[in-house]
Protein backbone atom coordinates (compact mmCIF):
# COMPACT_ATOMS: atom_id res chain seq x y z
CA UNK A 1 0.00 0.00 0.00
CA UNK A 2 1.06 3.96 -0.70
CA UNK A 3 -0.03 7.25 1.17
CA UNK A 4 0.13 10.75 0.16
CA UNK A 5 3.89 12.10 1.06
CA UNK A 6 2.02 15.52 2.80
CA UNK A 7 -1.41 17.59 2.84
CA UNK A 8 -1.96 19.61 -0.04
CA UNK A 9 -4.38 21.06 -2.56
CA UNK A 10 -4.82 21.39 -6.17
CA UNK A 11 -7.53 23.02 -7.64
CA UNK A 12 -9.30 21.81 -11.54
CA UNK A 13 -11.81 24.20 -13.44
CA UNK A 14 -14.16 22.71 -15.88
CA UNK A 15 -16.39 24.59 -17.70
CA UNK A 16 -16.40 27.68 -15.45
CA UNK A 17 -16.66 25.32 -12.30
CA UNK A 18 -14.03 25.24 -9.79
CA UNK A 19 -13.02 21.62 -8.19
CA UNK A 20 -10.69 22.09 -5.02
CA UNK A 21 -9.31 18.93 -4.30
CA UNK A 22 -7.49 18.95 -0.67
CA UNK A 23 -6.05 15.78 0.67
CA UNK A 24 -4.91 14.65 4.25
CA UNK A 25 -3.22 11.48 6.06
CA UNK A 26 -5.65 10.30 8.41
CA UNK A 27 -5.58 7.09 10.29
CA UNK A 28 -9.24 7.15 11.59
CA UNK A 29 -12.68 7.56 10.40
CA UNK A 30 -13.10 10.35 12.86
CA UNK A 31 -10.24 11.78 11.53
CA UNK A 32 -11.29 11.71 8.37
CA UNK A 33 -14.61 13.22 9.31
CA UNK A 34 -12.86 15.67 11.27
CA UNK A 35 -11.69 16.20 8.03
CA UNK A 36 -14.76 16.56 5.56
CA UNK A 37 -15.90 19.06 8.02
CA UNK A 38 -13.34 21.37 8.46
CA UNK A 39 -13.17 21.74 4.71
CA UNK A 40 -17.19 22.34 4.58
CA UNK A 41 -16.26 25.31 7.08
CA UNK A 42 -13.50 27.08 5.29
CA UNK A 43 -15.96 26.50 2.06
CA UNK A 44 -19.08 27.27 3.06
CA UNK A 45 -20.09 29.04 0.19
CA UNK A 46 -19.46 26.23 -1.73
CA UNK A 47 -22.31 23.76 -3.00
CA UNK A 48 -20.85 20.84 -2.57
CA UNK A 49 -18.00 19.24 -0.67
CA UNK A 50 -17.58 15.28 -1.85
CA UNK A 51 -15.42 13.53 -0.26
CA UNK A 52 -14.04 10.20 0.37
CA UNK A 53 -11.47 7.91 2.03
CA UNK A 54 -9.35 4.58 2.54
CA UNK A 55 -7.88 3.39 5.90
CA UNK A 56 -6.30 0.67 7.25
CA UNK A 57 -3.28 -1.25 6.57
CA UNK A 58 -4.28 -3.12 3.57
CA UNK A 59 -6.89 -0.31 3.21
CA UNK A 60 -10.11 -2.29 4.09
CA UNK A 61 -12.24 0.89 5.16
CA UNK A 62 -13.09 2.64 2.21
CA UNK A 63 -16.02 5.21 2.29
CA UNK A 64 -17.29 7.82 0.07
CA UNK A 65 -19.78 10.61 -0.20
CA UNK A 66 -21.70 12.43 -3.29
CA UNK A 67 -22.44 15.38 -1.03
CA UNK A 68 -25.93 16.19 -3.47
CA UNK A 69 -24.29 15.24 -6.74
CA UNK A 70 -26.35 13.10 -8.69
CA UNK A 71 -25.92 9.38 -7.18
CA UNK A 72 -22.13 7.53 -8.10
CA UNK A 73 -20.56 10.86 -9.74
CA UNK A 74 -18.19 12.32 -6.92
CA UNK A 75 -17.45 10.20 -4.25
CA UNK A 76 -17.39 6.83 -6.25
CA UNK A 77 -15.15 8.40 -8.81
CA UNK A 78 -12.84 9.71 -6.38
CA UNK A 79 -13.00 6.68 -4.33
CA UNK A 80 -12.00 5.00 -7.12
CA UNK A 81 -8.71 7.14 -7.99
CA UNK A 82 -7.35 6.25 -4.34
CA UNK A 83 -7.64 2.79 -4.84
CA UNK A 84 -6.00 2.39 -8.18
CA UNK A 85 -3.00 4.25 -6.44
CA UNK A 86 -3.17 1.72 -4.25
CA UNK A 87 -3.80 4.55 -1.23
CA UNK A 88 -4.43 3.93 2.41
CA UNK A 89 -4.79 6.53 5.54
CA UNK A 90 -5.67 9.04 2.95
CA UNK A 91 -9.03 11.35 2.49
CA UNK A 92 -9.68 13.15 -0.50
CA UNK A 93 -12.59 16.27 -0.28
CA UNK A 94 -13.37 17.99 -3.50
CA UNK A 95 -15.26 21.36 -3.23
CA UNK A 96 -17.32 22.83 -6.27
CA UNK A 97 -17.71 25.75 -6.57
CA UNK A 98 -20.85 25.92 -9.52
CA UNK A 99 -19.84 27.55 -12.65
CA UNK A 100 -22.82 27.06 -14.17
CA UNK A 101 -22.80 25.50 -16.73
CA UNK A 102 -23.74 22.00 -15.90
CA UNK A 103 -21.17 19.21 -16.71
CA UNK A 104 -23.54 15.84 -16.76
CA UNK A 105 -23.06 12.87 -15.23
CA UNK A 106 -19.88 11.22 -17.21
CA UNK A 107 -18.54 15.34 -16.99
CA UNK A 108 -18.73 14.90 -13.27
CA UNK A 109 -17.27 11.50 -12.88
CA UNK A 110 -14.08 12.96 -14.97
CA UNK A 111 -14.07 16.02 -13.21
CA UNK A 112 -14.24 14.82 -9.15
CA UNK A 113 -12.09 12.15 -10.18
CA UNK A 114 -9.88 13.98 -12.11
CA UNK A 115 -9.16 16.61 -9.52
CA UNK A 116 -8.51 13.82 -6.97
CA UNK A 117 -5.63 12.63 -9.78
CA UNK A 118 -3.91 16.04 -9.84
CA UNK A 119 -3.77 16.58 -6.30
CA UNK A 120 -2.09 13.40 -5.88
CA UNK A 121 0.79 14.08 -8.25
CA UNK A 122 0.76 17.65 -7.20
CA UNK A 123 1.44 16.31 -3.56
CA UNK A 124 3.58 13.33 -4.38
CA UNK A 125 2.98 9.47 -3.00
CA UNK A 126 5.18 7.20 -0.61
CA UNK A 127 5.34 3.55 -0.39
CA UNK A 128 4.53 1.35 2.85
CA UNK A 129 6.52 -1.24 3.90
CA UNK A 130 5.76 -3.87 6.70
CA UNK A 131 9.05 -3.38 8.84
CA UNK A 132 9.62 -5.89 11.80
CA UNK A 133 11.39 -3.89 14.82
CA UNK A 134 13.50 -6.18 16.09
CA UNK A 135 15.93 -5.31 19.48
CA UNK A 136 19.30 -6.24 19.88
CA UNK A 137 21.38 -5.88 23.23
CA UNK A 138 24.76 -5.24 23.20
CA UNK A 139 27.43 -4.89 25.91
CA UNK A 140 28.77 -0.92 26.89
CA UNK A 141 32.07 -1.54 24.75
CA UNK A 142 30.31 -3.21 21.57
CA UNK A 143 28.01 -0.78 21.32
CA UNK A 144 29.57 2.17 19.30
CA UNK A 145 31.11 -0.43 16.94
CA UNK A 146 27.62 -2.40 15.97
CA UNK A 147 25.91 0.99 15.74
CA UNK A 148 28.14 2.39 12.61
CA UNK A 149 28.29 -0.84 11.71
CA UNK A 150 24.26 -0.99 11.12
CA UNK A 151 24.64 2.29 9.51
CA UNK A 152 27.06 1.48 7.44
CA UNK A 153 24.93 -1.50 6.18
CA UNK A 154 21.97 0.70 5.64
CA UNK A 155 20.08 -0.68 8.41
CA UNK A 156 17.76 1.59 10.03
CA UNK A 157 17.92 2.54 13.58
CA UNK A 158 14.69 3.00 15.61
CA UNK A 159 16.28 3.47 19.31
CA UNK A 160 18.87 3.40 21.50
CA UNK A 161 18.59 2.80 25.45
CA UNK A 162 21.31 2.76 27.89
CA UNK A 163 21.37 0.67 30.87
CA UNK A 164 23.31 -2.17 31.96
CA UNK A 165 23.56 -3.13 28.43
CA UNK A 166 22.90 -1.33 25.62
CA UNK A 167 19.81 -2.09 23.76
CA UNK A 168 19.39 -1.06 20.34
CA UNK A 169 15.96 -1.34 18.23
CA UNK A 170 15.96 -1.95 14.20
CA UNK A 171 13.62 -1.15 11.60
CA UNK A 172 14.13 -4.63 9.63
CA UNK A 173 11.90 -5.26 6.73
CA UNK A 174 9.78 -8.56 7.08
CA UNK A 175 10.88 -10.57 4.41
CA UNK A 176 14.30 -9.54 5.94
CA UNK A 177 14.41 -10.56 9.38
CA UNK A 178 16.20 -14.00 8.74
CA UNK A 179 18.89 -12.67 6.84
CA UNK A 180 19.26 -10.06 9.14
CA UNK A 181 19.65 -12.21 12.36
CA UNK A 182 22.31 -13.98 10.38
CA UNK A 183 24.26 -10.27 9.66
CA UNK A 184 23.81 -10.13 13.46
CA UNK A 185 25.40 -12.74 14.37
CA UNK A 186 28.67 -12.15 11.96
CA UNK A 187 29.05 -8.64 12.66
CA UNK A 188 28.96 -9.22 16.43
CA UNK A 189 30.78 -12.73 16.85
CA UNK A 190 27.17 -14.51 17.94
CA UNK A 191 27.41 -12.41 21.44
CA UNK A 192 24.38 -10.08 20.28
CA UNK A 193 20.66 -11.44 21.39
CA UNK A 194 18.00 -10.38 18.87
CA UNK A 195 13.94 -10.00 19.82
CA UNK A 196 11.34 -9.63 17.62
CA UNK A 197 9.21 -6.72 18.02
CA UNK A 198 6.26 -5.08 16.73
CA UNK A 199 5.05 -5.06 13.55
CA UNK A 200 4.80 -1.42 11.99
CA UNK A 201 5.54 -0.04 8.19
CA UNK A 202 8.12 2.33 7.27
CA UNK A 203 7.06 5.28 4.40
CA UNK A 204 9.82 5.48 1.21
CA UNK A 205 9.76 7.26 -1.87
CA UNK A 206 7.89 5.28 -4.56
Amino acid sequence: MRTIRQAGEFELEVKKSRFLCALARVTSESEAREFVQSRRKLHHDARHHCSAFVLGDLGEIQKSSDDGEPAGTAGVPMLEVLRRNELTNTAAVVTRYFGGVLLGAGGLVRAYGGAVSAALEHVGLLERRPVRIVSTTVDHPQAGKLENDLRSAGHRITGVEYGERVRIDIGVGESSVAEFEAWLAEATGGSASMVLGDLTHAEVET
